[in-house]
């Protein structure tokens, strides 16, 4: 029986010094306030994000030499014979892609997910998407105006455009950094890169970051949201592009 009676004494000993120790600290938090009902936390941090968490999870700017690049001038012509500049597409948010209507391969790939872009926000008047031909002398007007419609281009601010093929390069391998060239011992003679730009309202470049804090720059367009990832293992970042589509609608 004393042994017993040694142990209660020693639990109550313990029970006594964790009130004096802990309790008035709790009760210190809770006329503080740093009591927090933590599912009541994560539920205002997601509604109303703090400046700093908004400026986290803004989309970056492509800088050159410490300046936010923006599109450069150009002018071509769209699918309905219609003359098209950056100017066209002030206050939009748009997509940029190089292609051409011949191309066997990653071209109908990216305009297919071009066109589940299109349809995602088929009900927002400030969307666009911008498609280059880099094969001027086939796509004239009216060979876009008929690949436009079998694809189902149905936003009136996706123009698919056509002109000097040197005036066209240099704005894919200057202006975007998005390449296109020529390759004798390619099948069609062209090589070209599946990626998208995405540009905001005011005529910037815009991405996310990378995991190292760099603007990623360009989307994959190749790759479909179904497909989730291709042969290599690379991940399809239509989800993404959509994601940050929004981001600068709201902007």
């Amino acid at each position: 029986m004393k042994k017993k009676n040694y142990s209660y004494i020693g639990i109550a000993f313990i029970i006594l010094v964790f009130g004096i120790i802990f309790i008035p600290r709790i009760v210190n938090r809770i006329k503080d306030n740093k009591i927090v009902d933590n599912n009541k936390s994560r539920s205002v941090g997601i509604a109303n994000p703090s400046d700093e968490e908004k400026k986290a999870l803004a989309l970056s700017f492509i800088e050159i030499n410490g300046k936010p690049k923006k599109v450069p001038n150009f002018s071509f012509t769209n699918q309905d014979g219609e003359t098209i500049t950056q100017d066209d597409y002030l206050g939009k948010v748009y997509v940029v892609e190089f292609f051409f209507t011949t191309c066997p391969t990653i071209c109908p790939r990216m305009n297919r997910n071009l066109i589940e872009i299109q349809n995602a926000f088929k009900n927002e008047d400030g969307f666009g998407i911008a498609s280059f031909s880099i094969m001027p002398e086939v796509d004239t007007p009216e060979v876009l105006k008929a690949y436009a419609q079998d694809y189902g281009v149905t936003n009136p601010n996706w123009n698919l455009m056509t002109g000097e093929e040197k005036a066209i390069f240099d704005l894919a391998n200057i202006g975007f950094n998005i390449f296109v060239g020529k390759v004798a011992d390619d099948e069609m003679g062209f090589e070209h890169s599946g990626d998208f730009a995405l540009i905001d309202k005011n005529g910037f470049i815009r991405s996310r970051k990378d995991a190292f804090g760099n603007p990623k720059i360009f989307y994959k367009g190749v790759i479909s949201e179904q497909e989730k990832m291709d042969e290599d293992g690379n991940e399809q970042e239509i989800s993404m592009l959509k994601e940050d589509i929004k981001k600068l609608l709201n902007e």
